[in-house]
């Protein structure tokens, strides 16, 4: 089994998850916590984006896991906009990557999907349907007196471009969710003002920003690498 991590996961991939889960149990046990919710999420949302990094669909299948767990987070702080973002959008959408990730593999056998460029139709309703969206959560969120009004409802923004570009195949996911981490990273500060026991949910999504800023990276690298795989297949 080592063996087999060793030779799928190059150095850096292995280092950069175990300082991620080092972050975590550190941030986790240095402030108070009610429980290992946090915990476990924490560490099932960076062993996902590890795997998504490499384009495997076994990151979309701990992504549904991990969705449920966020939400009933963001519910102990009446963050209904993650709540919704999570458990209606996030979770479904990752169901959809999924399938989408295993209809599409780079090639037969091989554990990493292939790469897809958006289209110009495809980005016209990604940004139609974002707008619509943003206005009709932020009314929906105000009516439910949301913690952070404007932080929950951009959050909401750049999770569904996020969600979509993902079920997309775009190496673009990784950016847009990039984004959305720096937003939570804002929000979630605003919580842990209130109790310390959310520091840990702050550390999380730092290390969620180092690794979907990775994932981009290792995405267009991926991108690349198959576009030079498929012209030396059609030169043949």
């Amino acid at each position: 089994m080592l063996k087999r991590i060793r030779e799928y996961f190059s150095v850096f991939e292995i280092c950069l998850w175990l300082f991620s889960v080092t972050l975590i149990l550190v941030s986790f046990f240095a402030f108070e916590n009610d429980g290992c919710f946090t915990l476990f999420a924490s560490l099932l949302g960076v062993t996902a984006l590890i795997f998504c990094a490499k384009g495997n669909p076994i990151g979309q299948m701990l992504m549904v896991v991990f969705s449920l767990f966020y939400s009933i987070i963001s519910l102990s702080f009446s963050y209904y906009g993650e709540l919704v973002t999570y458990a209606g959008m996030t979770l479904p959408m990752a169901v959809f990557s999924l399938f989408s990730w295993i209809r599409n593999p780079h090639s037969k056998g091989k554990s990493e999907v292939r790469v897809n460029k958006v289209s110009k139709n495809d980005l016209t309703l990604l940004f139609s349907l974002a707008l619509i969206i943003t206005a009709v959560f932020y009314f929906v969120l105000g009516f439910f007196n949301t913690a952070n009004l404007i932080i929950s409802t951009l959050s909401v923004t750049t999770s569904f471009i996020a969600a979509f570009l993902t079920y997309k195949r775009s190496p673009f996911f990784a950016l847009a969710y990039a984004i959305n981490d720096i937003v939570l990273i804002t929000m979630w500060v605003y919580a842990s003002l209130t109790s310390t026991g959310y520091v840990s949910v702050v550390v999380c999504f730092f290390v969620f920003l180092m690794n979907d800023t990775y994932s981009f990276i290792n995405w267009m690298r991926m991108q690349k690498r198959q576009k030079i795989k498929k012209q030396e297949l059609s030169d043949c």
